[in-house]
């Protein structure tokens, strides 16, 4: 079944929301090397990969549909941060974001009577809770740590140990 063309939109949007997600995690992950914490600084990269697969599925989905995936413009991410602290609560407000676009997507593709867009939003919404969750308790750590070089440097080496997510997660 054909998407419509207010859901094609949608989907499109999301879709260029995630690769402006990734794009936030790639400069947040400089932001962190420059700071010599390469552990933190990989979690980082790794979660902007991470949203490179997100976008992909949006794609599939929208080019499984008989519709035209686009991603339209993305600017260039303001994500110069002071502190391991500040990165993080970028990322959780980026995180937040997404899922409330992602709702919004559901929202939408109900409203329309999509079906066939469920068991992907489905997961979608799932993935969004353990986005937020993961990087509030990050957070929530790094406030406990208060700049305290030797906690950062634990969390560093403990971040840093992040696997590469897998390409095959892609449909």
């Amino acid at each position: 079944m054909k998407l419509s063309e207010t859901l094609e939109d949608a989907f499109n949007a999301q879709i260029t929301l995630e690769f402006q997600a990734s794009l936030v995690y790639r400069q947040l992950a400089i932001e962190l090397e420059l700071m010599d914490l390469s552990g933190i600084s990989t979690w980082f990269r790794h979660q902007a990969d991470e949203e490179i697969l997100h976008a992909h599925k949006f794609i599939d989905h929208v080019s499984d549909r008989d519709n035209h995936p686009r991603i339209g413009a993305v600017a260039a991410p303001a994500a110069q941060v002071g502190s391991v602290l500040d990165a993080f609560q970028a990322a959780l407000a980026h995180e937040q974001k997404v899922s409330e676009s992602i709702r919004n997507l559901y929202r939408l593709a109900e409203s329309e009577g999509d079906l066939d867009s469920r068991p992907l939003l489905n997961w979608f919404l799932e993935e969004q809770i353990e986005e937020e969750a993961t990087v509030s308790e990050i957070v929530g750590r790094v406030k406990m740590i208060n700049e305290d070089g030797p906690g950062l440097l634990r969390l560093d080496e403990e971040l840093g140990l992040r696997p590469a997510p897998a390409p095959a997660e892609t449909r």
